[in-house]
């Protein structure tokens, strides 16, 4: 966005018509061309039409990271897909408060860092629990949506700089979320990188920045290698209704414990595993190749912290094969435990091969199947194709390894056993 079209955005005249587009993808064209004749109504640069389309159609995508609050909000298309998702952001907030106590610090007057703000997300979870927020970015538009998305919020500032150059004189905490994609646009997108010495700032920056502040965390994507995690922090890979959104590095007061953890977030509430979790010694469970009435799914959190045997005690569960992520035991999860995994009851095992597995599937009725692999060669899609099943029920199938041999489980999933149990 061009330095006038965004100031233009930023009048009142053009926000309160922007609060009356009501966008339909498809429409596009014509929606233009209304706001282009009430722009010059209003003596508004005709050329401020496309830009009120792209916020309208922002603001209908944005509940879905920033629930009631997205109507209030302005975006970047870049800003918003890699802007943290509000019930994550808030957890970030009660993590660094409870930094704060851990050092000493009155998190309603230790002012945080909050360096790479984007459009300011994390910012808005800090400044609405009480805390003084110093917010940072290096896009000069991005600052300027940050600046107006904390505009109700007294105790946040938002400034236009780079993380490197912020003095760390000025704040007690530190949230940082490195830029991880480049200017470089590709299909309309910036092309994400795999380098973390590419980040803005580096990450090995980020690591050294740490040691000035009394603690810190650090938003990266879930891809993370294990071994750039530095010894004695924390790295806790977190998900939100299912899809892994992040891991996030903490140090000092902001690290419980040195190690990987998962978080699930989900309508059921929170739910944690930690290394702490694991078996103490590295020796095949009992039971590993062979297959129970139950099959569990780890959440991909669990899987990416390569945390999957932390949940085998829990559940009462072990592993089909020791590579692979599928755990299965007698009974179905209860507690905590049912919120880090889904949960199927194994109803048969069918065929691995296409023929008889569809005479199979036509003798039972079933017309759609869901698939799902894990250590199995196959392409869901191209098998689907080549079951061609008559019209029936549905079914869900798993394709996976049993010790040595490859297996298809037809299963069902079990909602009402996984809810919590006393």
């Amino acid at each position: 966005m061009e330095p006038d079209t965004l100031r233009a955005l930023l009048d009142p005249a053009s926000l309160a018509l922007l609060d009356g587009v009501e966008y339909e993808r498809g429409r596009e064209l014509q929606i233009a061309t209304r706001l282009r004749s009430e722009l010059a109504e209003r003596g508004l640069p005709a050329g401020l039409a496309a830009a009120l389309v792209t916020q309208a159609e922002l603001r209908q995508a944005a509940p879905a990271k920033f629930g009631p609050f997205a109507d209030s909000l302005l975006f970047t298309r870049d800003g918003l897909a890699q802007a943290t998702r509000l019930p994550v952001a808030a957890h970030h907030a009660g993590r660094m408060r409870q930094a704060a106590l851990r050092a000493g610090l009155d998190f309603e007057s230790a002012p945080i860092a909050d360096l790479g703000c984007g459009i300011g997300a994390d910012s808005l979870a800090f400044g609405g629990l009480g805390a003084p927020v110093i917010a940072i970015d290096a896009d000069e538009v991005t600052a300027a949506l940050a600046a107006y998305n904390l505009r109700h919020l007294e105790k946040v500032t938002v400034e236009h700089g780079r993380a490197e150059d912020f003095d760390p004189e000025r704040a007690e905490l530190l949230w940082l979320d490195p830029a991880r994609r480049s200017g470089t646009k590709r299909g309309g997108q910036a092309r994400r990188l795999n380098d973390p010495e590419d980040f803005s700032p580096s990450l090995s920056w980020a690591f050294g920045a740490a040691a000035d502040y009394a603690g810190t965390g650090i938003k990266l994507g879930p891809a993370l290698d294990h071994g750039l995690i530095p010894a004695g922090w924390e790295a806790q890979w977190v998900s939100h209704t299912g899809d892994v959104v992040e891991v996030a590095l903490y140090h000092g007061a902001a690290a419980r414990a040195p190690g990987r953890t998962a978080l699930v977030l989900g309508p059921a509430g929170a739910a944690e595993v930690s290394q702490a979790d694991l078996p103490a010694t590295a020796t095949p469970e009992d039971g590993l190749g062979t297959l129970g009435t139950y099959l569990f799914e780890p959440d991909g959190a669990v899987i990416r912290a390569g945390l999957v045997t932390a949940l085998c005690g829990p559940l009462g569960a072990h592993r089909l094969h020791e590579q692979i992520a599928y755990l299965t035991g007698e009974r179905p999860a209860g507690g905590t435990a049912a919120r880090l995994v889904r949960t199927f009851r194994i109803v048969d095992t069918l065929p691995t091969k296409v023929k008889p597995l569809r005479a199979e599937l036509i003798r039972r009725g079933v017309g759609r199947v869901v698939i799902k692999k894990r250590g199995a060669d196959i392409v869901p899609d191209v098998l689907r194709r080549q079951l061609r099943l008559p019209a029936g029920d549905p079914a869900t199938l798993v394709f996976t390894r049993l010790g040595d041999r490859h297996i298809a489980l037809l299963v069902e999933e079990v909602v009402e056993e996984t809810k919590d149990r006393p």
